[in-house]
Formats: C-alpha cells, structure tokens, sequence
C-alpha cells in the first residue's frame, strides 16, 4: 500500500495543467443573517447541476457552494471557463433568492451540517473528540483551492521536490495576503483568517504538513499510514464505525473489525486535510474565499504565476525560504510564521517584505504565461491595494461600520 499512496500522489512531469475550486457562502439574497433551509439549498444545488457547466458542482457540508474546474493547460484557459461557469450559477442562484457570498468563514451565521450522510456524521464525530474547529471547518468556510501539477522528476525551479516545498513556505505568505474571514456571528474574532485557525485547530493527526524531507513522496506515504482513520465504511444501513487512536498502518497489521482494502486506503486520502496535499496534483488549500465576482481569479493567477514560470519560482523559493527560520520546526500551520499569517496577516513585517517581492515577481510573469490584460490588471489592483499596503481583504471588513454600529 505505501506503493499505492506513493504512486497516485505524486505524479511527475512538466508542469502544464492547472486547476481550480472556488467555494462560496450560499445567503438568503434579502438578508445574509437568516438560515437557508437544506432543502432550499438541494433544490437550488440540483438546479446547478443541469446547467451546461464544465465544473463539478458540489455542497459542502453547511451548504457551502463549489465548484470544481476541470484541468485545463493554460491560466487563460482555466480562469476563462471557470468565470462562464458562475455567469451561468449566480442568476440561477438569484431567481431562487439565493446569492454568494465570498468569505473565508461565514461572518453571520451559527454553524449547521445540512449534510446528513454517514461521511460527514462520522467526520463531525471524529473532529468532537478534539473540539470545536471541526464543525466550524466543515460547515463554516470556504476556500480558493489552486491545484497544480507536481512538477518535473529533475531537480530545478520546477522540480517536484522543490515545489512540494515552496508550497508549503509560500503557504503563509497566501494565508497572510488573502486572509478575509475576520468575523464570526457578527462580531470580529481576532484573527484575519479566522477559517485558517479553525483549519490549525482541527485533529493533527490529518491537518498538520509532513516532516520536511529529501523525500516528499516517503513523507507522505509514511504519513498517510500513521494518520488516523477517520471511519470504517459499512456496505449495509449499519453506523460507520469511529475508531479512535486507529491509525492505517495499525489497520493493516491488525486487520480488525475487517481488513482494509485499496478502497479503504483511496477514500482514506480523502479524509486527511494538510495544508498542501498530494493527489497526483499539488492541491493548495490554504487560501481563503475572496469578495467580489472576480476576487477568485487573482490567488489563482498569482499562485500559478509563482509556481509556473520558472524565473518566478525561482524568486519566490529564495524569498520564502528565508522565512524558514521564523516558522521554526513545528509543522505547518501550527508553527509560528502560519500563526502570525492568520493572526495578523500581512501586519507581520516578515510575511509583508515576503509578499511585496512575491506579487512583484508573480505580476512580471504573468504575461509571460499568457494572462489576459485584465487579468493582469487584477492582480496589480491586488498589490496596490492591499500587499503594498500591508492590508489585506480581511482589514475592509473589520474597517467597515456596519458591525461596529450593531455591536457599539
């Protein structure tokens, strides 16, 4: 089996396709603060889904909306056909009072599973055991998810080994520049990514990065076998069963209550939830929602850029990797550099200095992998606005009035 995991996580090559997944709050369009029925929300979901969409659409646990693009070979490509797809899903939303809100973490409303099949019973169960963040990550967030490919066998700017780690430096340097959920229930938590520290709160037995190593694909398959398993499957009407202090490796040598199989390794992928995680692509899942129709599109164009473009990897991977230092030897996200990203996000000098030489770096490039003008011009809005600043989209919440009059 570790050849298994070894062998469909990390698959080699040049890097030439990407891919996206956008997830949203869905609110009442009148009033954003009022709960949305489960069965209002199926309705509208199935409506989606007979759209001539090219995304997967999906909900999540507490009725978040996502949608998934199908890997394509250029940005221009990815953005464009990503964009037709909410063109489509935004007025189906509407004629049904319905909108999307993009917010890392849901700032009005109390968490509620609108999800009741025996997966999401048994992963509520299992994040219980170590608190609330579980319910809040399950029910309460959403994300930009950039997916990439590995990158080559051959060390270099594009190498997989190189990627794997940049990733997982440049992570809080993402986490810092796109933190945008400051809130909960109307009121401000005190983190900028408040969705980023309900993600650290969770089991670290399947949040937390793997040791840092030669060897990312060893790494990870020595940490998908000691991670536990969330859930043994029934194949009748009978409960999943909730191990606890199970891990996969401790499974197969005991093989109770029945020994695992391929399938049980496959969907085992599934319930471990890393910062970046290896599913033949590189799946970075650190980013927060952005506001706005079009907020989405600039962590996809400058992750891409920073990854893809191999002058701009290489800038980005000497930038980060003087952070190192600073993020000490925990794992992220609970070492400190991920800490102060969510916490302060780019108010922490480091990560800010970081970002300015990033999206400098990321805007050079883009033109160079064929970003549209526009898409271009979004990301150089981005750095003026908020990266040059030291701000990022979480401070034009907290700045806003609305909460502060209601709460005065």
């Amino acid at each position: 089996m570790t050849a298994q995991v070894r062998g469909i996580c990390f698959k080699t090559g040049p890097p030439k396709r990407l891919g996206v997944e956008v997830e949203w709050i869905v609110h009442d369009l009148e009033d954003p603060t009022r709960p949305v029925d489960p069965g209002r929300l199926s309705a509208a979901v199935d409506a989606l889904r007979l759209l001539p969409l090219r995304s997967a659409v999906t909900m999540e646990p507490g009725g978040q909306l996502e949608l998934s693009s199908p890997p394509v070979d250029s940005l221009t490509a990815c953005v464009e056909s990503t964009a037709a797809d909410l063109r489509l899903v935004r007025p189906e939303l509407r004629a049904r009072g319905l909108a999307l809100a993009g917010h890392g973490h849901d700032p009005w409303r109390p968490h509620r599973r609108v999800l009741t099949e025996p997966r999401y019973r048994a992963m509520e169960a299992a994040f219980d055991r170590t608190g609330p963040h579980g319910r809040a990550m399950m029910c309460r967030t959403a994300s930009v998810q950039v997916c990439l490919d590995a990158g080559h066998e051959e060390p270099g700017p594009l190498g997989y080994g190189r990627r794997w780690r940049l990733a997982h430096l440049l992570g809080a340097v993402l986490v810092a520049a796109f933190a945008n959920s400051p809130m909960c229930e109307g009121r401000p938590t005190g983190w900028r990514s408040t969705r980023q520290a309900a993600w650290a709160g969770i089991d670290p037995g399947r949040s937390l990065a793997p040791p840092d190593g030669p060897d990312p694909r060893s790494a990870w398959a020595a940490y998908v076998l000691d991670a536990p398993v969330l859930c043994i499957r029934s194949d009748d009407d009978a409960p999943w069963t909730v191990p606890e202090g199970l891990s996969f490796r401790r499974w197969i040598r005991g093989g109770t209550p029945r020994p695992p199989t391929a399938d049980d390794l496959a969907y085992h992928l599934t319930t471990l939830f890393p910062p970046v995680r290896p599913r033949g692509h590189l799946e970075l899942r650190m980013i927060d929602a952005q506001p706005g129709d079009d907020g989405w599109m600039v962590p996809l164009a400058v992750t891409t850029a920073l990854f893809d473009d191999a002058a701009a990897a290489e800038t980005a991977y000497r930038t980060v990797k003087s952070l190192a230092e600073s993020a000490g030897p925990a794992p992220a996200p609970r070492n400190p550099l991920w800490h102060s990203a969510a916490h302060d996000g780019l108010g922490d000098p480091e990560l800010h200095a970081a970002a300015v030489i990033c999206f400098a770096a990321a805007r050079e490039a883009l033109p160079r992998l064929g970003a549209s003008a526009a898409l271009t011009d979004l990301v150089t809005d981005f750095t003026d606005r908020y990266v040059a600043r030291g701000r990022c989209p979480a401070d034009d919440l907290l700045d806003s009035a609305p909460w502060k009059e209601i709460h005065a």
